[in-house]
């Protein structure tokens, strides 16, 4: 696998950044980390392709804080959070409000990839349907109707 799609990994504690980030990087993905949650809203936009990992306990701007702003950005990011201090109803609320995945410290990290990997592939097939809807409109705008299906006849639509 060679998903170069950009990880964020948010955690405050310096070796759970690390052995995480190595991980993931033995698995074939590009892992940006970040000791707190703030500076990743500055670099999330609905283009964005990849996913964010977030520990839910951080000093002053929890994972929970952050899962709510990151939503607003785009509703179908996909943000996974990971808490040493979780219980049913954390885990309950968290995907309530839409994370993606709940994962309690200590995890394999067959279970970290797993949940990456098919958080890819759900934001690729989104992004995807932007893409395709958004062109399905513009096709069906008012005007001049080209019928036909050669390359001539695909150039002028565009």
């Amino acid at each position: 696998m060679n998903n170069k799609d950009k990880i964020y990994f948010i955690d405050d504690e310096k070796d759970i950044r690390i052995a995480n980030q190595q991980t993931l990087e033995l698995a074939g993905y590009d892992v940006i980390t970040f000791e707190s949650a703030k500076p990743v809203l500055d670099l999330l936009n609905e283009q964005y392709s990849g996913v964010i990992i977030c520990d839910i306990c951080l000093p002053g701007f929890s994972g929970q804080d952050f899962l709510k702003h990151a939503l607003q950005v785009d509703q179908d990011l996909v943000v996974i959070l990971i808490t040493g201090h979780g219980d049913i109803s954390m885990a309950v609320d968290c995907m309530r409000f839409g994370a993606y995945d709940f994962i309690e410290k200590p995890f394999a990290a067959d279970r970290l990839v797993d949940s990456v990997k098919r958080g890819l592939d759900k934001r690729q097939l989104i992004l995807d349907n932007r893409a395709l809807r958004n062109e399905l409109e513009i096709q069906n705008q008012l005007g001049p109707r080209i019928i036909g299906n050669t390359a001539v006849i695909k150039a002028l639509r565009k």
